[in-house]
C-alpha cells in the first residue's frame, strides 16, 4: 500500500526524488570540497618523512612560517633519538611571468629534498641536480595561474633568472598558490634579508625504537622559544587553523544544513500532501481494525523509499562531478564513511519530515469511510 500511494502520482515522486537527490549532492559535493582543501593544507606535512616539526612560537600553519637561527638544527641532532634532522625552508617569493605579470610562488627548499620524500611525485627530472645552480622544480597545476610552461624555460623568481629542470604532480597549497622546490642555499640567497642565516622550520626522523615522548620532551627543553610537533599534531595544528579562523568551516556547515533543509521541506510536503489525498484509504486501514502504529509504518515506509531512492541518485550524480571538478582544478574527495553518514543521515531527516504526516492520521475518525 505504501508504494502504491507513493508511485500512484510518479510526476510528484518524481520531484520528491528529485529534492532529496539535490539535498544530498550539495552535502556531499560541499562537503567533499571542503575536505579536498583541507588536504591540500596538509599534503606536504602527510607526503614528508619527518616524524617531529620544530617552528618559531605560535606559528599558525605550515604556510606561515616565522624564521629562526638554522643553527638550532645541530642542537637536535645531538638529542638521543634522533637519526637525522634538517632545515626546511618556507616561504612566498614573486615569480616574473613572460606576460609581464607577477605572481606569488610557494617554495619549499632543503639541502636534500630527495631524503625527505620531497617532492613526492615527480614526473620529470632528477632532484638532485637542483644543488647544482639557480634552478628550480615547479608543479604541473602552477600551469592555470602561470600559463603553459616546461622544462628548460627560465623564470624570473624575486629578480634572480631560475632555470625549470622538473616537474611535480599533486602538490598544491590550500590557498592554490603553486609550489616550487629548490635547494636551501639557494632559497635562503633570494630571500636572503629574511631567510638569511636563518629557517623556516626544523624536521627530524626518529631513530628505530625510539621514543617519541621523551625524545620531544628533551627538544622542548633545549629549545625552549621554539614549537615542537608530532607529525599528526603539526597536521591538525596547520588544519584547524583554516577550519576556525576562516569563514570556510561556517560556510561548509550553513551549506550543508540548507541541503537538509531542502530535503526535509521537500519529502515533508510531499507525505503531507499524499496523506490528506489519501485520508478515506487511511480510515479504511483504522475501519478494519488497524492501528496508528500500523499507519504509522506504511508512511515510514514512503519516507525509506524517498530516502534510500534520493541518495542513490545524489550519490551517483556526486561521483559523476568528481572528472569535472578535477579538470577545475579542484580536488572532490567523497570518503566512504562520509557516504555512510549522508545515507543514515538522509534516512532519519527523511522519517522526520514524515512526522507532520504522523500528527494527521493519529486523529483520522474511522466512521469517515461510511460517510459520503
Amino acid at each position: 500500500m505504501a508504494r502504491k500511494i507513493l508511485l500512484h502520482d510518479k510526476l510528484r515522486f518524481l520531484t520528491t526524488i528529485s529534492g532529496v537527490a539535490f539535498a544530498v549532492t550539495l552535502v556531499l559535493v560541499q562537503a567533499g570540497l571542503f575536505v579536498g582543501l583541507l588536504d591540500n593544507a596538509t599534503i606536504t606535512i602527510r607526503k614528508m618523512n619527518a616524524d617531529i616539526w620544530v617552528s618559531s612560537k605560535n606559528t599558525p600553519n605550515i604556510d606561515f612560517a616565522s624564521p629562526f637561527s638554522d643553527s638550532l638544527v645541530q642542537r637536535v641532532r645531538s638529542i638521543p633519538g634522533i637519526q637525522r634532522a634538517d632545515n626546511l625552508l618556507v616561504g612566498f617569493m614573486q615569480i616574473s611571468l613572460p606576460s609581464g605579470a607577477r605572481e606569488g610562488i610557494m617554495v619549499y627548499a632543503m639541502d636534500d629534498l630527495a631524503r625527505w620524500n620531497l617532492p613526492w611525485r615527480i614526473i620529470h627530472g632528477d632532484v638532485a641536480d637542483l644543488r647544482r645552480g639557480h634552478y628550480f622544480f615547479l608543479d604541473e597545476s602552477a600551469t592555470k595561474r602561470f600559463g603553459k610552461f616546461k622544462v628548460g624555460d627560465y623564470r624570473e623568481i624575486l629578480d634572480q633568472r631560475l632555470k625549470i629542470i622538473g616537474l611535480t604532480q599533486e602538490a598544491r597549497s590550500f590557498t592554490t598558490t603553486p609550489i616550487a622546490f629548490m635547494d636551501f642555499q639557494l632559497a635562503q640567497f633570494l630571500m636572503y634579508q629574511y631567510f638569511g642565516g636563518r629557517t623556516a622550520y626544523i624536521v627530524a626522523k626518529l631513530a628505530p625504537g625510539a621514543d617519541e615522548t621523551k625524545v620531544i620532551a628533551e627538544m622542548r627543553r633545549r629549545l625552549p622559544y621554539n614549537d615542537v610537533y608530532t607529525k599528526d599534531g603539526w597536521a591538525t595544528q596547520s588544519r584547524d587553523y583554516w577550519i576556525n579562523s576562516t569563514g570556510i568551516g561556517l560556510n561548509m556547515y550553513l551549506t550543508v544544513f540548507l541541503g537538509c533543509l531542502v530535503g526535509v521541506v521537500v519529502v515533508a510536503q510531499t507525505l503531507y500532501t499524499m496523506t490528506m489525498e489519501h485520508v478515506k484509504e487511511f480510515g479504511t486501514v483504522k475501519a478494519i481494525g488497524g492501528t496508528n502504529a500500523d499507519i504509522y509504518l506504511i508512511l515510514a515506509k514512503q519516507a525509506t523509499i524517498a530516502a534510500v531512492t534520493g541518495f542513490t541518485l545524489g550519490a551517483l550524480l556526486s561521483y559523476a562531478l568528481r572528472p569535472l571538478v578535477s579538470k577545475l582544478d579542484l580536488k572532490l574527495i567523497i570518503y566512504p564513511e562520509l557516504v555512510v553518514w549522508v545515507f543514515f543521515g538522509t534516512l532519519i531527516l527523511c522519517l522526520a519530515a514524515a512526522m507532520l504526516s504522523f500528527r494527521k492520521v493519529a486523529s483520522i475518525d474511522p466512521a469517515l469511510v461510511f460517510r459520503t
